[in-house]
């Protein structure tokens, strides 16, 4: 019985493990095959503002010093997106090795908790072996 239940809850890990790299990988794929549209967009860092409520609480050299920093790391920025879709071949690799790892990590916890239970029921049985040697004696 705690087998079963120890193994049927290794099974909801690994699922929940399988749907949380499956989701990660369409985002991360998404994002990846539409880095090429982002980087054309990029231009619009130049436009970026403090809200007009946070304006006046913000010192103008501060504002001068993010705004000269965003505009000098613009062309890094565009080029970092402009190779994005170069990275989408690896992407499915790298997951599939991240989801290799972690499902193996499932697959050895649920050895351990099997090798646990086992373990418990063998101290379990020598404890009650004694107490009833004791009232047979008696």
């Amino acid at each position: 019985m705690f087998y079963a239940l120890s193994w049927s809850v290794m099974f909801v890990v690994l699922v929940l493990w399988s749907l949380t790299v499956w989701t990660f990988h369409s985002i991360a794929a998404w994002t990846v095959s539409n880095a090429g549209v982002l980087a054309e967009g990029s231009g619009a860092i130049e436009g970026l503002r403090a809200p007009g409520w946070l304006a006046p609480w913000i010192p103008p050299e501060l504002t001068l010093a993010v705004s000269s920093t965003l505009s000098a790391l613009n062309p890094a920025i565009e080029a970092a997106l402009g190779q994005a879709p170069a990275l989408a071949d690896g992407l499915s690799a790298a997951v599939w090795v991240v989801w290799g790892i972690g499902s193996t990590l499932i697959v050895i916890l649920g050895l351990v908790c099997s090798r646990f239970i086992t373990e418990l029921r063998r101290r379990a049985s020598l404890l009650a072996a004694p107490s009833v040697g004791i009232a047979a004696a008696n």
